[in-house]
């Protein structure tokens, strides 16, 4: 995806019969200075303001590659916002394994599966799951977008949210509480501990809260049998 994606923008300024104007509408749709773009290509300032300006006369092939390089690697250090949205499909990097499954799970049934412990047991068990994500939550707080968000919801917002890499789990639940939209359930993967705000904000939201002790490679295993019961 990402290399289709600098074919595109490669393709769209050596086509151009504007070449100068097509590269500063990519530099300001990545929200970037020319000072910005001109150090990530190892180049002087001036040479940015002069193709844009037409000073210079079209850059050749490996300029065009330098400068699509350059655009994609800062993207990708500001948490690939550009990408993301040119590229709806693209699996997050924060995102370990994400499926759906054919049918509503039973939200006792889903964590008697992962050997779950709810952690909100004043929950009323009555939703149904339909899918999984897990989550890098460290990645998830250093990455994560506001419109990224969305993605981890897959195809349907009744599913788990799995974060690994939890150490208290006050982080996750309080961005779900910031956020509009809700998961039928939040799942803690090995966590260290877990906070009694995290428990609070579960509670407020009407969530089940589970811990679970599995690693993620048995997690999923276990999430594809329970998928084949379906």
């Amino acid at each position: 995806m990402v290399d289709e994606f600098k074919q595109k923008i490669a393709g769209e300024i050596a086509l151009s019969p504007d070449p100068g104007r097509t590269i500063r509408k990519w530099r300001e749709e990545f929200g970037l200075s020319q000072n910005q773009l001109a150090d990530a290509m190892g180049v002087s300032h001036s040479v940015v303001s002069d193709y844009e300006s037409g000073r210079r006369k079209s850059p050749g092939v490996s300029v065009v590659k330098k400068m699509v390089d350059a655009l994609i690697e800062l993207d990708i250090q500001n948490g690939s916002p550009v990408i993301s949205k040119y590229n709806p499909d693209i699996k997050l990097d924060c995102i370990i394994a994400m499926d759906e499954f054919p049918g509503g799970v039973d939200l006792n049934r889903f964590i008697q599966a992962i050997s779950g412990r709810n952690m909100n047991p004043d929950r009323v068990l009555a939703k149904n799951i339909y899918g999984y994500t897990i989550v890098d939550s460290v990645k998830a707080i250093l990455s994560l977008s506001s419109e990224d968000y969305l993605k981890i919801y897959g195809w349907n917002i009744e599913r788990a949210l799995v974060f690994t890499n939890v150490h208290l789990g006050r982080s996750p639940m309080v961005a779900i509480r910031a956020h509009p939209l809700t998961p039928a359930m939040v799942v803690y993967q090995q966590p260290d501990q877990t906070d009694p705000l995290a428990i609070k904000l579960a509670r407020l939201e009407g969530i089940p809260l589970v811990t679970t002790d599995l690693d993620v490679e048995d997690f999923v295993a276990r999430m594809n049998s329970l998928k084949e019961e379906i």
